[in-house]
């Protein structure tokens, strides 16, 4: 039996945003109660907001645009990679320690980042656990196409530029702010696709994982049913 994760977040006001980045508005403008015909919501917030896409672009002038990303970048294998929550930085020896395949070209880190999805009390967490310019070098080096983190930056709060520039500059696609808390560590099936933005540096995205999974089918005694 194929079983399905979603590792998005609800976009909503309580989302925390990163500092700078609009507010989430969401607003009905048109609401049945009020004697319309149907319900209709106006929304405003940041292209970088809650489970989004990086394109190249957002770091690298002449980088490929949220709309120009090739599908087979978004989905296919991906494995997802526990990380210890001792590490506060994924650094090229944290990285050496992990189990990777090499044959995957996406990678979705998990660490206690994602146990903060379940505040969810829109207050910005500095001390989130992102990748550094040297683990950002290591990921290039073995070909990967897709990188996903479980908070809103896969860089750095002191150092936004570097790790950006690294991977983006490699033309790899970023996946960030993924909740990936129910998920075990191992290989899936990713399905991210981005809101289809013209020329946009990045946009939200609804992130699903799916993988077949054993069903525990124990058997019933012949008699179980019978009427007594």
């Amino acid at each position: 039996m194929k079983k399905y994760y979603d590792i998005s977040l609800p976009i909503s006001a309580a989302l925390p945003v990163w500092p700078g980045d609009p507010p989430v508005w969401k607003e009905r403008i048109q609401k049945m109660e009020d004697g319309e015909h149907a319900n209709v919501t106006a929304l405003k917030f940041g292209a970088h907001t809650g489970t989004h896409m990086d394109a190249p672009y957002h770091f690298i002038a002449d980088g490929r645009t949220i709309d120009q990303v090739a599908l087979e970048d978004l989905m296919g294998p991906a494995q997802v990679v526990q990380v210890d929550d001792s590490v506060d930085l994924i650094t090229a020896e944290v990285l050496a320690g992990l189990p990777i395949d090499r044959s995957i070209t996406k990678v979705l880190f998990k660490t206690r980042n994602s146990r903060l999805w379940a505040q969810m009390n829109a207050s910005f967490d500095t001390g989130y656990v992102a990748i550094d310019p040297s683990a950002s070098n290591v990921l290039v080096e073995l070909g990967m196409r897709l990188i996903g983190v479980d908070y809103l930056s896969v860089a750095p709060w002191n150092d936004q530029v570097t790790t950006h520039r690294i991977l983006l500059g490699a033309q790899i696609v970023l996946l960030e702010g993924l909740n990936l808390s129910a998920v075990t560590p191992g290989i899936y099936e990713l399905a991210a696709l981005p809101i289809k933005l013209h020329a946009s540096d990045g946009a939200p995205c609804r992130a699903v994982l799916s993988r077949e999974e054993k069903t525990d089918f124990r058997r019933v005694p012949a008699n179980q049913n019978r009427r007594r």
